[in-house]
Parts: structure tokens; C-alpha cells; sequence
């Protein structure tokens, strides 16, 4: 059994795991609700499973293959927190089927670090902006999306704004637009917009 960590420790290594990248530690409390406190990061550290930048601020984090063999462990064989309901319990029974499958298969690695780009892009929103509800660039937000495809990122944007909270816009200085903006704008209403915001979920 995967040497037993606190329920934060755990839930900021499955997230690094299905992020596939580093990932700053404001995305881990803003997109997933998780703080990795100064113990549970030292201790994380010091077991390899962690790998964390302190030089910069915020802290950035990357999970190690050290890392993703824990996790791919404790998909089987961990434990849920206590106090958890009796369908919470079977919903993980189930997923470790699910999972012992996969990996029997080769598929469990593939499958969970497969990414969502929705998710990526609420990440990269996140690790950009420097407050709420900042309206950071779509020319900034592109590049850091694991190549992905202009039509799918579009498509997905379309989506998000769907929710009501998610809103694209146009830069009404046009003036200060580069090649880069006009390349990263979606068409949405007759009207290129370079700018997105997301609120705070």
C-alpha cells in the first residue's frame, strides 16, 4: 500500500497528475480547492513525489514520475477519507475497478494524464491573471494550451461562455492590437474579441 499522506497532500498529487504540467500553487486553491500547506509540500518534496519551484511567486509545482506511480497506486489500493458516506464508498470500489482494468490494459496513464481542455484553459486563465475577474489576453492564453488546435480551442470557448460565466470581448483599443491579438481573437457576433474573463466559481 502507497505510504499514507494527508487528504490535501493527496488531492494536490492528483490534480498535478491529470494538469500534466507544472502548475502554480494559486491554480491548485482557485481552479481545484486545494491548499498544500508548508508540511504536506515539504513532505511531498523530500519523498520525490513533488517537485516545487520556491524561487518563484506564487510557488509552481510539478509532479514527478515518482510522483504518478504513487498516485497510479493509490487509485488502487488507497483508502477514502473517514467519515465518508456509503456512496462515496462505492462510487471508489467502482473506480478501482475501472482502474485496475485500465492499467491491466496499459490504459490508466493514458487516460488520466489525456488532459481537458476546458480544464487547461481555466488553468492557464488562473495562473495569468493577477486578481479576479482579470481580462487577460486570448494572445497569452493560446501558446500554453498544449498545441491545440485554433477551431478546438474555439469551440470550446464557445461552450464555456455558454455557462454566463465566462465572457469574451473586444479590445476597444485597436491601436495597441499586435499580430498576435488579431491571430488569437474568436469571431463571436460579427465581432473579433481578444480578451476573456472567468469568474470565480
Amino acid at each position: 500500500m502507497p505510504e499514507k499522506y494527508s487528504p490535501s497532500a493527496r488531492a494536490a498529487l492528483m490534480a498535478l497528475l491529470l494538469a500534466g504540467r507544472e502548475v502554480p500553487n494559486t491554480v491548485l486553491v482557485k481552479e481545484h480547492k486545494v491548499k498544500l500547506g508548508p508540511k504536506d509540500r515539504w513532505k511531498l518534496n523530500k519523498a520525490e513525489l513533488l517537485e516545487t519551484d520556491e524561487d518563484v511567486r506564487p510557488f509552481v509545482h510539478r509532479i514527478t514520475e515518482k510522483g504518478i506511480e504513487w498516485c497510479m497506486n493509490d487509485l488502487v489500493e488507497g483508502e477514502l477519507p473517514a467519515r465518508s458516506g456509503p456512496q462515496a464508498r462505492l462510487q471508489f470500489d467502482v473506480l478501482k475497478r475501472l482502474v485496475h482494468f485500465l492499467r491491466q490494459r496499459g490504459l490508466l496513464a493514458e487516460a488520466l494524464r489525456s488532459g481537458d481542455l476546458e480544464s487547461l484553459i481555466r488553468e492557464t486563465y488562473h495562473a495569468l491573471s493577477e486578481g479576479p475577474q482579470d481580462w487577460i489576453r486570448l494572445a497569452r492564453i493560446r501558446p500554453k494550451l498544449n498545441g491545440a488546435a485554433k477551431s478546438e480551442v474555439d469551440e470550446v470557448l464557445l461552450e464555456m461562455i455558454k455557462t454566463g460565466t465566462v465572457h469574451l470581448a473586444p479590445d476597444s483599443n485597436r491601436k495597441v492590437l499586435t499580430e498576435a491579438d488579431h491571430e488569437a481573437a474568436i469571431r463571436v457576433g460579427g465581432e473579433d474579441n481578444h480578451l476573456i474573463t472567468i469568474e470565480e466559481s
